[in-house]
């Protein structure tokens, strides 16, 4: 299973909106096909590793890190590939709570006699579709919330000045991350501030995530680099003003309107969840990044510090409301903890 959660992660950045999975074929210690599911349409992890696997699969164990899928779909249900393979056991890490299986695929695969167990790795294999699960089960993306700071708590210069705090090693990291997104999500006062592009510029790049604007009064710039990127852009906006958004529609950019100002965020994630989206990267200034944070949306922070004091003129890491008890303070719990040249990248998680 340790194996077909590596291969599973080969899809890391090329699946979506179909969760990460890797199979394996094995029989006696010994594998005898593997295969992951590369990206939507084409085939699933199990199909591809009986196929490698060959007339060898019949009464081997298949390894497989999601509940096979029971439906039709883009592609034929795995349980049946399996079930024609004449594969006797199959091992998966946890049940898929996509409503057209939820069950289903392991029931079918008892039912035609193959021994089922579940339960092996599974945090591990959580942890590898966080956004697919949790769209499944919240009807929400995950949202991991990226900052860069000084030692000091800060990100900016009084004046605004921000480039660059870290080093290129933490800004090529940043790159992975918005590779294995499906969107990059800011907000209008960061596009008029710094002008990003927010697209994915690995060289072995081969699907560019969606840019995404929190804009309620439309003052994105025709202009901005974020609409001229490769890719596509998406604009949510709380006003109706056909010159303004027919100016960024011209650009390419596609516009939802949404009530209120500022956007309901839970609303913004709904959306984007309609829109099979995974995982949301949020690369905003303070205001967003604290609001994201404050109403108890961001389940992950990426934060990077630099070895570098900025002092208390300098703008802060994120705006949250005022405290008057320390047991009110939103808690994150360390998940990992890496260098990248001189910076050092902190991965926390929303504690429960």
């Amino acid at each position: 299973m340790a194996r077909a959660l590596e291969v599973a992660e080969r899809g890391l950045a090329t699946t979506q909106p179909n969760p990460r999975v890797g199979c394996v074929i094995a029989r006696d210690g010994r594998i005898l096909g593997e295969g992951w599911h590369e990206r939507a349409g084409e085939a699933h992890a199990e199909v591809i590793a009986l196929r490698a696997a060959g007339a060898a699969a019949a009464g081997a164990t298949a390894y497989v890190t999601l509940e096979p899928c029971s439906h039709f779909g883009r592609t034929p249900p795995c349980a049946d590939a399996l079930i024609e393979a004449r594969i006797g056991r199959v091992v998966f890490t946890h049940a898929d709570p996509n409503p057209k299986v939820g069950g289903a695929g392991a029931q079918r695969l008892r039912q035609a006699g193959i021994e089922v167990e579940s339960g092996l790795l599974a945090r591990q294999a959580e942890e590898l579709n966080s956004g697919y699960l949790s769209r499944m089960r919240r009807g929400r993306p995950w949202v991991r919330v990226k900052l860069a700071m000084s030692l000091d708590g800060r990100t900016a210069l009084a004046n605004g000045v921000s480039r660059w705090i870290t080093g290129q090693a933490a800004r090529d990291d940043v790159q992975q991350w918005r590779a294995r997104s499906c969107v990059v999500l800011t907000g209008v006062g960061t596009v008029l501030a710094d002008d990003p592009r927010l697209n994915v510029r690995l060289a072995a790049t081969e699907r560019q995530p969606l840019r995404v604007i929190l804009d309620s009064r439309l003052r994105t710039p025709p202009a901005a680099r974020v609409l001229r990127s490769p890719g596509a852009a998406l604009v949510f906006t709380a006003i109706d003003d056909p010159v303004r958004s027919g100016a960024l529609r011209q650009q390419g950019a596609h516009i939802e309107r949404l009530s209120g100002s500022p956007l309901d965020l839970e609303k913004v994630l709904a959306h984007l969840a309609e829109l099979e989206v995974n995982e949301v990267l949020v690369e905003a200034g303070p205001t967003l990044a604290g609001a994201f944070i404050t109403a108890a949306l961001a389940d992950e922070l990426l934060l990077y510090v630099a070895p570098r004091l900025l002092g208390p003129q300098a703008r802060a890491l994120v705006e949250l409301p005022e405290l008057v008890d320390l047991d009110a303070a939103r808690r994150f719990t360390l998940l990992e903890m890496r260098a990248f040249g001189d910076d050092l990248r902190l991965r926390l998680r929303a504690a429960a």
